[in-house]
């Protein structure tokens, strides 16, 4: 873990805080909060998806889900989930095509999980302290990991929509 990664677990951003919601739950992120979903390849039946194994130390640590996070104040979700997944897993916005968003709306709160197809070839790498790994993972695997709740509730339908 190099210096950028301590200094961001060490210093608050704008949008980071817990929001308390109508679903009974803490969610991060003043603001909401967004991730990436990438799939490849570009075109055609997607193969893999990157996926991020959460910190044991998160929220629902030690499963597996998408790299994103709180977005910050006038953020689109589209910038924050671009901006967390170059943060958390090293992927760079010039190497993703986004295709889609998919919202889940708890009222006071939301999380937006932004699709994107991999346009140019790239290895995704934990680059900071929120991930115990981040790999390509195959998609027909994705339902054998230990997911994050909301993400395996979302996983069929988000597939599906990677699929359009």
């Amino acid at each position: 873990m190099g210096p950028d990664s301590l200094r961001k677990a060490r210093h608050p951003q704008p949008g980071d805080g817990w929001v308390e919601c109508d679903c009974g739950r803490r969610h991060w992120g003043l603001n909401g909060a967004a991730g990436l979903l990438v799939a490849r390849p570009a075109h055609g039946p997607v193969t893999d998806i990157v996926l991020q194994h959460r910190a044991t130390w998160s929220d629902e640590g030690g499963t597996w889900g998408v790299p994103g996070g709180a977005r910050m104040p006038g953020e689109t979700a589209a910038a924050a989930a671009l901006r967390e997944a170059g943060e958390e897993a090293g992927i760079d916005p010039a190497a993703v095509r986004v295709v889609g968003e998919h919202v889940l709306d708890h009222g006071p709160w939301g999380y937006t999980t932004v699709l994107a197809r991999a346009v140019a070839p790239f290895e995704p790498a934990a680059t900071d302290a929120e991930s115990l790994e981040v790999r390509w993972a195959p998609v027909d695997e994705v339902e054998a990991l230990p997911l994050l709740g909301e993400f395996r509730r979302a996983w069929p339908l988000l597939r599906a929509r990677l699929e359009e």
